[in-house]
């Protein structure tokens, strides 16, 4: 039978030599077991003594009760709490800390049962093992019919814990001491001193997720789509809107529906990978000429012909080419060249477009494309007819929804209600036709991110969680459709947005629109932490801009840094990026010309390797760039580290960011480590600086003196 088997009143010595015999222990059949200290705190704990997570003392879960105002509509959302009044027009506390009430007591299918009171409110907290391999807990805190905001967990910020993770984090790996707000949205167009109210800050992301890793071998997850708030270890006075204590780590959940949580139990970082991937699913499998070189272009089919011949005149090695255009040329409200919101091509500027793919693809090539769900009213292929069939989301005040969209030429836009069968049926039907009338390989399918959070759905479903779930929606349509037509797998899909699930319908996600600076808040010092952080959030399969896409013009330095960052990562692809005319490109000059033709080549050499560990991910959910600490998870040096990355085990990268930088300094883990380029053995388990002029960043190979990527030209 399994479940709890036992339960005890512990006789705990404290540092004074005194028992606790108000401490209690539940046991499950298999060791694990539920710690209920006299102090409230409960821990969770292995047959190996490790605690996976813990309730801290004297401090229960909180009821949260507000008025909430929102504002912004330009793909980001602010939040704003309000106290309510009372009918005497007196503030109603918004927060509401219970203490623990009752004794814990087991239940009839063998959970863990508490309780907490405090005023009007009562919460049951229910605690049981859970997974097919006994590999993590589940937990969940439910309110009966309490009148509420929302509910916050509080979590021990033991010493020595870390918070890796939570999606597509740009600041860093470890968030500890950090509060933030989890919310599918922009990232933000500069960050804080941006654009208006696409600014965005440190933390606003295409693709959050509530969840973390603890270095030290455990995780957890959050399962909700309502949006979710976050205060880790965070110093300073509290308040009642912001929580703060540096020995409490606050999840707070939007909602007052039963909020479930996952706890992984490793024991090893990359084991709770694994388990996270059990739970959220894998991404589809990669074809291998993904792990080519894809090169951005647009423009006409004139001007992609000719790049074409221009990369084959170089020498440049390259598998696909991605053109964003084919629905035709828009220029951007600052200027820059974007894209027809529409799912039909241009016939006047790519008038040969099913002849020239079928070109590329006799000589081995592969042809990309470009797709999001904006509809845009000012053109006559799909609003009309979406509008009078309603297909697109419905406004509160009747009619279909028109939000703005600044790269519209109407400003304005419509969402399809992807709730309503017809209008997947409709959608897919645009998509399919990429592939089936043209020949399509795939495209990027962007967006996402801004279905209103007061639309009206045809299911009827509250639309600020669908909000967090369009994405997952939004790619599974296009997964459908080149699963249907390519059962081969032989396509590839890069998206940007995400939330917890959309692991299991995606294939790829690119890190976003970077600003083409060295800026840390928005441009190139962001993609190292983006793409470390999906890999520890469960999406191994990773790319980004060559180099960049929002403000500019890049430079050549620039554009030399991020080719060698590019090399390194497992989907190698440029962008022209907003500025096209002014960015640098692979072909500006003939230096940049033999830098770029040489890491595409460094590239295709690594693409062995990149192939096996592709593989790896179908079924362990192993990054193929992965955090430091998820190969040396013994060496707390690493747990820190957010600019530097492996390739599997054996290749360590550390790309160089600051501009004019011709060193860098590093921290090599344990081991034999020889520098790629020179050959020089350096013993690890110490911090060194070594030189990196353009052409050689800092990459090492554990063990093995890398001739074959040095003897590269």
């Amino acid at each position: 039978m399994r479940g709890l088997l036992s339960f005890a009143l512990l006789a705990l010595t404290t540092c004074g030599g005194s028992p606790d015999p108000a401490s209690r222990s539940f046991r499950f059949e298999d060791g694990r077991r539920v710690v209920v200290w006299a102090d409230e705190r409960v821990d969770l704990e292995l047959p190996d003594g490790r605690v996976v997570f813990s309730l801290p003392p004297l401090r229960g879960p909180i009821v949260s009760r507000y008025d909430l105002r929102v504002t912004g509509e330009l793909g980001i959302w602010t939040f704003r709490e309000r106290p309510q009044l009372d009918p005497a027009g007196n503030p109603i506390p918004m927060r509401t800390e219970l203490t623990a009430a009752g004794v814990p007591r087991l239940t009839d299918d063998g959970a863990v049962e508490l309780t907490y009171s405090g005023g009007e409110y009562g919460l049951r907290m229910v605690i049981r093992e859970d997974g097919p391999e006994r590999t993590r807990f589940r937990l969940e805190l439910t309110a009966g019919e309490a009148v509420a905001s929302s509910l916050v967990v509080p979590v021990r910020c033991e010493e020595g814990a870390t918070f890796h993770g939570f999606g597509e984090q740009y600041n860093a790996t470890d968030q500890r001491g950090e509060a933030f707000e989890l919310f599918v949205s922009e990232q933000g167009v500069g960050r804080e001193r941006g654009l208006r109210d696409i600014a965005g800050d440190s933390h606003t992301t295409y693709f959050p997720m509530p969840y973390w890793l603890d270095a030290r071998g455990h995780g957890v997850l959050f399962l909700t789509d309502q949006r979710v708030k976050v205060s880790l270890c965070v110093p300073g006075p509290g308040n009642e809107i912001n929580l703060r204590d540096e020995e409490v780590a606050f999840v707070e959940v939007a909602a007052i529906e039963p909020v479930e949580w996952l706890v992984f139990h490793g024991p090893t970082p990359l084991a709770v990978v694994r388990q996270l991937g059990d739970v959220v699913g894998r991404p589809a499998p990669l074809p291998d000429w993904a792990f080519g070189t894809w090169i951005a272009s647009q423009g006409g089919q004139d001007s992609i012909e000719e790049e074409v011949a221009n990369l084959e005149a170089a020498g440049v090695p390259w598998s696909a080419l991605w053109v964003q255009d084919w629905t035709g040329i828009r220029r951007n409200i600052d200027g820059g060249f974007g894209v027809e919101y529409r799912w039909e091509a241009d016939d006047e500027l790519y008038p040969d477009l099913r002849a020239f793919v079928a070109r590329l693809h006799a000589d081995g090539k592969k042809f990309l494309a470009y797709a999001n769900p904006f509809v845009d009213p000012s053109l006559p292929n799909h609003f009309p007819e979406m509008d009078e069939r309603g297909l697109l989301v419905g406004h509160p005040d009747g009619g279909s929804y028109e939000f703005t969209a600044p790269n519209s030429p109407t400003l304005r836009a419509g969402h399809p209600d992807l709730t309503n069968p017809e209008t997947v049926a409709y959608v897919k039907a645009a998509l399919r036709a990429m592939v089936e009338d043209y020949g399509f390989d795939g495209w990027m399918h962007d967006f996402s991110e801004w279905n209103p959070i007061d639309a009206v759905m045809s299911d009827g479903s509250e639309p600020v969680g669908y909000h967090n779930r369009y994405p997952i929606e939004w790619q599974r349509m296009a997964r459908e459709v080149l699963d249907e037509t390519r059962p081969d797998g032989d396509y590839a899909l890069f998206a940007r947005a995400g939330w917890t699930g959309v692991q299991a319908v995606a294939q790829i996600h690119w890190a976003g629109d970077q600003e083409c600076n060295w800026e840390h808040g928005d441009g190139l010092p962001t993609v190292v932490p983006a793409l470390l952080n999906m890999g520890l959030s469960g999406q191994p399969n990773v790319t980004h801009d060559v180099a960049g896409f929002s403000g500019g013009p890049s430079t050549k330095e620039l554009f030399l840094r991020w080719t060698e960052l590019g090399a390194f990562t497992p989907i190698f692809r440029t962008h022209d990026g907003n500025r096209k005319l002014e960015n640098w490109s692979w072909d500006t000059d003939e230096e940049t010309v033999a830098h770029f033709r040489r890491f595409a080549r460094i590239h295709d050499a690594l693409a062995p390797l990149f192939r096996e560990l592709a593989d790896e991910s179908q079924r362990t959910s192993a990054p193929i760039l992965r955090h430091p600490m998820l190969v040396f998870p013994t060496d707390p040096r690493t747990w820190g580290l957010s600019q530097e990355m492996m390739i599997g085990e054996t290749l360590y990268v550390a790309p160089v960011i600051e501009e004019g930088a011709t060193t860098r300094t590093l921290y090599l883990p344990e081991g034999s480590w020889f520098h790629v380029w020179t050959g020089t053995r350096y013993e690890g388990g110490q911090t060194i600086t070594v030189d990196a002029p353009i052409g050689a960043p800092p990459v090492f190979s554990l063990g093995e003196d890398r001739t074959d990527l040095r003897a590269i030209e």
